[in-house]
C-alpha cells in the first residue's frame, strides 16, 4: 500500500513517482532511501536544506506549490524495483484535479511515465519524463529537474 498524496489548492507542479521503495515503506513516507537523490536535489533547487521529518518535508512540498504523489496506489512488488510490480493500482489524479490548479506534471522514471501515459495522457497538463532519482539510475541529472521546477522558485 502507497501513501497518501501530499497536495493542496497552491500546489502547481505534480510530481509523480512509481510506488514508495522497501526503505520509504518503513519511514512511512516518500523518497525514504537516504541515496535516493529525490530531496536533496529539490530542496537544493529551492535553496533548502533537506528537511529532518515528514511533517519538515510536507510543509517544503506545500510552501514551494508542490504536489507529491506515486502512480501506484496498490501492487505485487519484490523489494524496491520498479521492474517487478505487478497489479498494479493506478492513482485516482482526479481527486488532485479538482482541488489543485496543476499546471505541469513531473513523472520521476519510467514506471510512473508509462502508467501515466497510458491512463492520463488526455488529462490536458503538460507531463514531462523526468530521470529517476533512484540510486539505481546512473544516468540521472540534476538540470533537467532545475529547468522543470525553476518557474516555482
Amino acid at each position: 500500500m502507497g501513501f497518501p498524496p501530499v497536495y493542496n489548492a497552491e500546489s502547481r507542479v505534480l510530481i509523480l513517482g512509481s510506488f514508495p521503495s522497501v526503505k520509504s515503506r518503513e519511514i512511512e513516507f516518500y523518497y525514504g532511501h537516504k541515496q535516493n537523490r529525490f530531496w536533496k536535489t529539490v530542496c537544493g533547487i529551492f535553496g533548502e536544506e533537506v528537511p529532518l521529518s515528514v511533517e519538515g518535508k510536507k510543509e517544503f512540498l506545500l510552501r514551494n506549490k508542490i504536489a507529491l504523489w506515486d502512480m501506484v496506489t496498490e501492487c505485487e512488488i519484490e523489494g524496491s524495483a520498479d521492474s517487478s510490480v505487478k497489479n498494479p493500482r493506478v492513482a485516482d489524479l482526479t481527486e488532485i484535479f479538482k482541488v489543485a490548479k496543476i499546471e505541469k506534471i513531473l513523472l520521476n522514471g519510467s514506471l510512473s511515465f508509462s502508467l501515466f501515459e497510458k491512463h492520463y495522457s488526455d488529462c490536458g497538463i503538460p507531463y514531462y519524463k523526468m530521470p529517476s532519482t533512484s540510486p539505481a539510475n546512473p544516468r540521472f541529472d540534476e538540470r533537467v529537474w532545475r529547468e522543470r521546477l525553476n518557474d516555482l522558485r
